[in-house]
């Protein structure tokens, strides 16, 4: 190819790119409450104005969005497109990888978050918006799971509505990391690893006081703000706790209110973390699977009452 050659193949590459960043994205919904595909979208901080409306658009209409064929994307472009959506910021106690603020999973490190959960819900300005990217995968299993957590509070009974509308709880990132896997057979390197992970996830314990149910800063909408590191319902005695967490909890994990997705190489998953709960689940024994999200800093919850949550602070344990 001469000079001549090369420079009109690059012009007509440019030129195609440009056409397909003023193309409507399609969004093809997967199931009734929550999950839609986006379709004809190169992920980057570069992403044209009217696509990046588009995705923010469906982003509060289906809650997670799913994008195939994202193999472009480096941990640089990554995080450009994160800033897309506001401020990104690291996890408050695991370290992010060299140069970067991701948060990342790896299986063979214990990260393997098998239990339903809003992302960092134990800080009251909790994220807004994660953008999770697979790195690496497992040859089978490792699907990820999202509930819509407004389609759960609009199903309540009203004397349940009125109930959670009143009700808060503390959220802590010392919750109970075993629970899930107690009664099943682990190996020792998952369990090695879940425990070298909790210790790292714990080194300092950070709790918040959120509402159950707050109002969603962008749409408004009401939306049960629970899992994992919701860890009691304050004014109440254990039990009594226990069992409404429970009970709220499983309205959110409904079949009903969740989608499922199958990663491929080159997928990237956005979710709204005002509006979902999600669960990775841990089927694929010791194969190795990594993936790394960007975390969009959100704001504190206001309650149906106007109330804000706030965060606690934990005295330092006394030296040894």
């Amino acid at each position: 190819m001469n000079a001549v050659t090369e420079a009109s193949h690059l012009s007509t590459v440019a030129q195609d790119l440009e056409q397909d960043r003023q193309q409507p994205l399609q969004i093809q919904p997967l199931s009734g409450r929550i999950g839609a595909v986006v379709h004809g979208a190169r992920l980057s901080g570069e992403l044209a104005a009217e696509q990046f409306t588009q995705i923010h658009a469906a982003l509060l209409r289906h809650r997670v969005l799913f994008f195939r064929g994202q193999h472009h994307l480096t941990d640089a472009s990554h995080q450009a497109f994160g800033r897309l959506f506001g401020e990104i910021e690291s996890h408050p106690t695991v370290p992010a990888p060299d140069g970067t603020a991701f948060l990342e999973l790896n299986s063979q490190h214990g990260g393997r978050a098998d239990s339903w959960h809003t992302d960092v819900t134990f800080k009251a300005a909790f994220p807004k918006v994660c953008v999770l990217r697979a790195v690496t995968l497992p040859g089978h299993g490792g699907d990820t799971v999202w509930a819509n957590t407004v389609a759960a509070y609009e199903g309540l009974p009203e004397p349940l509505r009125q109930l959670a509308e009143q009700l808060w709880a503390v959220h802590g990132n010392d919750y109970d990391y075993a629970e899930n896997f107690r009664q099943n057979a682990a190996s020792q390197t998952e369990t090695a690893g879940r425990a070298s992970y909790r210790k790292v996830f714990t080194r300092k314990t950070i709790e918040s006081e959120q509402p159950l149910v707050h109002v969603h800063p962008e749409t408004g909408e009401k939306a049960l703000l629970l899992g994992h590191f919701a860890k009691r319902i304050k004014g109440l005695r254990a039990n009594e706790s226990t069992a409404l967490l429970q009970l709220f909890n499983e309205r959110i994990i409904r079949m009903e209110n969740t989608v499922r997705w199958q990663w491929a190489q080159g997928d990237v998953a956005i979710w709204d973390n005002r509006a979902t709960q999600h669960y990775a689940i841990n089927d694929y024994g010791d194969a190795h699977r990594v993936v790394r999200r960007v975390t969009v800093t959100g704001t504190v919850a206001t309650s149906v009452d106007g109330r804000h949550s706030v965060d606690i602070t934990v005295p330092e344990p006394l030296a040894a």
